[in-house]
Formats: structure tokens, C-alpha cells, sequence
């Protein structure tokens, strides 16, 4: 598999100036679109502004090392390969950085026809990579990213999201409120993962005593405590090559934590009443619904943990900062939940209107306890503003049309609306994506979807 030469773009990254140009000379004389840092805070600019399918960076450099530059060019573009080149070649270097996610590792002086082979090489690795992410997006949406519903600016930022830090193989930490969809987030990422073929298993932190998580977890060996009559496996080791996904993290108690961490940095767990270290291979996400830094700053959430756990965070946001995704949701949830042979009733105008004006301290959990309870008491196909009185209350006022009209949404708004935006800010893509709410590589994407990316944009 080879990709075009006029599609394929790749940054060198280099302090000094000559070695810079003499790597970018070869590369150009083979027909690749190359483009130039003299630091690591100029080759992450670079690359937040547009798409890199191959980085070549120099590991010495002052402030952003080729280190940084690695995990940056990992988080911002999964797909892409990344060289590693240094004078300073050992063997400890070049395991760390294949370890943190290089293609290979070059030392200096470079030879030129090692260094074009690598390059093709690495380069077909970073198309395959591309398209299995392609194929993994197409297969989530119809499973479990298309349960992610919602058309506003909020939610489509989340999936965006979802599918850059799903390719990365890092743990995750999933914050938000009570009912967000904790957990549905966790699943679609594992979905969209390398390790979607194997299990993901859950743990509810706040579900059991220390005692029962301890087996649960790391499970035992026989005879190591009464009643444990044979060998049983813990979550950790029965989750082999997948996920696990630890809910309500910040309910975990401070003994278990200190275990876990411990599995985290060696990658081995021991069972109960065992005496053997056994290797495990597990992405962990975890989930809560509390501010793990406070309670790391008072001492009940160890630090170490939390900074373990926090390599990347996902923020859901509450269901009244997505109210135009309302009607939406409450249509999934009629369609869900209607009786067998029943037709499914739809919303009026008004009671659309009254369920978009409501608060929901239980977020999109408590929107759909109400359309359960709708469907028991409604025998209707239409359901009217007073079929809702009872769990929202005559008195709530509706969110005007027109306020939530100024928030296009739609992609035949969205492009017009991306276009006003840019137009506004000069051009300026960091300042447009931070008005937009989303990042800068999702700017970027949906300025090739819609074409905007013509040489007088």
C-alpha cells in the first residue's frame, strides 16, 4: 500500500538549521510536500493548524524535546508516523521512544538510502493506520456511536473528540455529572480502539467492599481464603488486550488505590492469597462524577493516581448546555421504549418546547425516565405540554425558538457559519476553532469536508 506523493505531507523538525535543510532537500528531490520547525512548540503550531502524515524530529532540542514532540504528533494525529533522530543513539533511547509510539529510530550522521526506505516504509504503516481508523468510524456508527445522539455544537464536538482519543492507547479520564452518559462514552471509545475485538469489563468503584474488590479485581488463587474452592480470575486478568473501565473512580478506597496504581506502573497484578507476578495488557478509562484534583489536594484521592489516570481528559457536558439535542434524545427514547405494536407518539411543537425548557439535575438518565413514565401515562399519539406536568411543571418557562435558532447547527447552516466565523477572526484558524467550541484539528477536518480550503481562504 503506497500513498500519493501529492497527498502525503511531512514535517521535519530540527534545531539546527542545517541539518533542517539538508533532510528537507532529500525528501523534497523524492516528491514529498515537506514542511519545516526549528523547535517543538513551532512543530506542534504546525500541526494544529494541518494534517502531518510522517514527523522527523531530532530527540535533543531545548524546551519541546522529540519526546514531546512524539506524544503531541500522537494525540493531534493518531494515524501519523513518527521518526526519531538523534547523535546521541543508544539502546535505552531507542526502546523509550518505540515504547511511547516511534516508527524507528534513526541515528545521526543519516544515511540517505536507510533513511528514503524507512520513510516509504513508514509512510505505508501510516496509511494502513488511516484506513483502519476510516473502517472503525464506519463500523461505530452503527453501533455504539450512533447512541451518541445529538446535532449540537456540544455533542458533535464530544464524538470528534471520542474518535481522535480512542485511537491513542492511553488511559483516560471521563468527567461529568450524574446521567451524562459516563459510561456509553467508554464503551464507544473501546469500540473505536485497537482493542475492539477483545472484552471491556466494568467496575462500579462504588458498588463493593474492599474485601470483594480486591477479588474482583485480582481474583484468587484456591484456598486462599474459606470458600475460595478453586482458581478464579480477576476483571483485570479476564480483560486481556481490551479495556476496562472503572466507574465512579473517585469512590475507589485509598488501599485499592494504591493496588491499582501499582498494576498501572508495572503492568502485572497478583492474585489473592497468590505469590506470583502475572503480566497483564489492559487500557484503563475511568469515570466520576467528582473533581478528583480537590480531592487529590485534600488527600482523598491519591495524586499519583489521579496524574495516572489524567494523560487524557473527556469533559461530557450536561444535557441543559445541549438543549437543541433534546427533541432528538426524547425520539430515541419513544422509539426505545414504545410497547410492541404500539405507534410510536412524537412530540407536539409545545411539548417539545416545554422539555427543552427544563433543567434536568439528572441529566439525559432523568430525560428518559420521563419519557418512560410519558409513555405509561399518554395513550395518546400525540403528546401535549400536559402530558409533562407532572415531572416538569406547568410553570416552566420555554426556551425561545429564535435564541436557539442562532446556534445553526445543520451541516447547510454549519458550513456558512464556519465560513462567517473565519472571515470575522482574518482567517486566523486557532482563534475561529476557540469562538467555534471545538479544537483546532476539528476546525481543520470540516474546513476539508466543506471544501473551504482553497488557496484565497
Amino acid at each position: 500500500m503506497t500513498r500519493s506523493l501529492l497527498n502525503t505531507t511531512i514535517l521535519v523538525v530540527d534545531d539546527e538549521a542545517i541539518a533542517r535543510d539538508n533532510l528537507a532537500h532529500i525528501l523534497e528531490k523524492s516528491g514529498y510536500r515537506v514542511l519545516l520547525a526549528a523547535d517543538g512548540n513551532e512543530a506542534v503550531a504546525v500541526m494544529e493548524d494541518q494534517e502531518v502524515n510522517l514527523v522527523i524530529t531530532d530527540l535533543r532540542m531545548k524546551g519541546r524535546d522529540g519526546m514531546a514532540v512524539l506524544a503531541e504528533t500522537k494525540r493531534l494525529w493518531p494515524a501519523a508516523e513518527v521518526l526519531v533522530v538523534t547523535g546521541y543513539a543508544s539502546l535505552d533511547t531507542a526502546i523509550e521512544a518505540m515504547k511511547k509510539g516511534a516508527y524507528h529510530y534513526l541515528a545521526k550522521p543519516l544515511n540517505v538510502q536507510e533513511l528514503q526506505a524507512m520513510v516509504v516504509k513508514a509512510l505505508e504503516r501510516s496509511a494502513m493506520q488511516q484506513e483502519l481508523y476510516q473502517l472503525r468510524q464506519q463500523v461505530a456508527d452503527n453501533t455504539e456511536f450512533s447512541k451518541i445522539i445529538g446535532q449540537s455544537s456540544k455533542t458533535v464536538a464530544l464524538r470528534e473528540q471520542i474518535s481522535q482519543v480512542a485511537q491513542l492507547d492511553c488511559n483516560v479520564l471521563i468527567l461529568g455529572e450524574t446521567g451524562t452518559g459516563k459510561e456509553l462514552v467508554a464503551r464507544t471509545i473501546h469500540d473505536l480502539s485497537r482493542r475492539a475485538g477483545k472484552r471491556i469489563v466494568s467496575l462500579n468503584c462504588g458498588a463493593f467492599s474492599e474485601d470483594l474488590m480486591s477479588t474482583e479485581l485480582f481474583g484468587h488463587e484456591q484456598g486462599a481464603f474459606t470458600g475460595a474452592e478453586k482458581l478464579k480470575k480477576g476483571l483485570l486478568e479476564y480483560a486481556k488486550g481490551g479495556t476496562v473501565f472503572f466507574d465512579e473512580i473517585g469512590e475507589l478506597p485509598l488501599q485499592m488505590q494504591v493496588k491499582l496504581l501499582r498494576v498501572l506502573q508495572e503492568r502485572t497484578l497478583m492474585r489473592v492469597g497468590g505469590s506470583e507476578e502475572i503480566p497483564i495488557d489492559i487500557r484503563v478509562l475511568a469515570a466520576t462524577n467528582r473533581n478528583l484534583k480537590e480531592a487529590s489536594d485534600e488527600g482523598t484521592f491519591r495524586k499519583d493516581l489521579y496524574y495516572r489516570l489524567d494523560v487524557i481528559t473527556i469533559l461530557i457536558p450536561p444535557l441543559v448546555e445541549r438543549r437543541n439535542d433534546i427533541p432528538l434524545l426524547a425520539s430515541h427514547f419513544l422509539q426505545k421504549h414504545a410497547e410492541p405494536g404500539r405507534t410510536v407518539p412524537h412530540l407536539s411543537e409545545m411539548a417539545a418546547e416545554r422539555l427543552k425548557s427544563y433543567e434536568y439535575p439528572g441529566n439525559i438518565r432523568e430525560l428518559e425516565n420521563i419519557i418512560q413514565r410519558v409513555l405509561i401515562t399518554c395513550r395518546e399519539d400525540v403528546i401535549e405540554p400536559h402530558h409533562l406536568e407532572d415531572d416538569i411543571g406547568a410553570e416552566s418557562v420555554a426556551t425561545s425558538i429564535s435564541q436557539e435558532q442562532s446556534w445553526p447547527t445543520l451541516e447547510d447552516h454549519e458550513k456558512q457559519y464556519i465560513l462567517k466565523v473565519l472571515d470575522e477572526v482574518e482567517g486566523k484558524r486557532s482563534k475561529a476553532a476557540e469562538i467555534l467550541g471545538i479544537d483546532r484539528v476539528s476546525l481543520w477536518r470540516k474546513i476539508k469536508r466543506y471544501r473551504l480550503d482553497d488557496p484565497d481562504f
